[in-house]
């Protein structure tokens, strides 16, 4: 199927992470990536899937009474029908949304896709891998995210954030390695950051669903 994709998962929840949580979301995982990140809760996805046609994904979420969609993975972005699967959805007046590690281009990206770019910090064991040509993508309707595990990962992101400007680009969220980083540490040091920054944690681990 030349339309085809390597779904992982579809499924509805809520969703967990960004400045959209909490709303219900049909959730579209699609197989492979190209990291190897240490504290990855998704590492199932990095292999398993099947392929499904473009239509069977969308008539997949169309089964679920919700019109905000997130693409993810895995890395969407490795697959070539990423982009024609998102214009697809934004044609059948989808909230889209996607989120990626930043290490393709993105520049192929629709508008109206709201984008949800994670930028690998040191600790994570895949620094130094995002694309900063990728910032020239983004819009104030986009987020950028940092997994931090500690002071050292904090202060790298505040070094990268401050060098490119990035809360005048987009939401910035910080984030704290589950079981890694106490997220009371991380709002102190947010705090004292002075910078408008926006704490992620993910609300889908507190009320244990997908």
């Amino acid at each position: 199927m030349s339309d085809s994709l390597l779904v992982n998962e579809i499924f509805l929840s809520l969703q967990g992470e960004s400045s959209h949580a909490g709303f219900p979301t049909v959730f579209i995982r699609l197989a492979g990536c190209n990291l190897r990140c240490n504290y990855c809760d998704t590492a199932y996805a990095w292999e398993e899937g099947e392929r499904m046609s473009m239509e069977q994904v969308i008539e997949k979420v169309g089964s679920y009474r919700c019109k905000r969609v997130e693409i993810t993975g895995g890395e969407p972005m490795k697959q070539e029908n990423t982009v024609p699967l998102s214009k697809k959805l934004l044609d059948k007046n989808y909230h889209v949304m996607l989120e990626t590690n930043g290490t393709v281009e993105l520049t192929g990206l629709p508008d109206g896709i709201i984008k949800v770019v994670d930028i690998k910090c040191p600790e994570s064991g895949s620094g130094e891998t995002f694309l900063e040509s990728n910032l020239d993508a983004l819009n104030k309707d986009d987020e950028i995210k940092f997994v931090v595990s500690s002071k050292s990962d904090f202060k790298w992101a505040l070094e990268m954030m401050q060098e490119h400007n990035l809360p005048d680009c987009c939401t910035v969220n910080m984030s704290p390695v589950t079981n890694i980083l106490d997220p009371q540490i991380l709002t102190q040091w947010i705090l004292e950051s002075g910078h408008d920054l926006r704490l992620n944690l993910q609300i889908h681990q507190f009320l244990h669903i997908p």
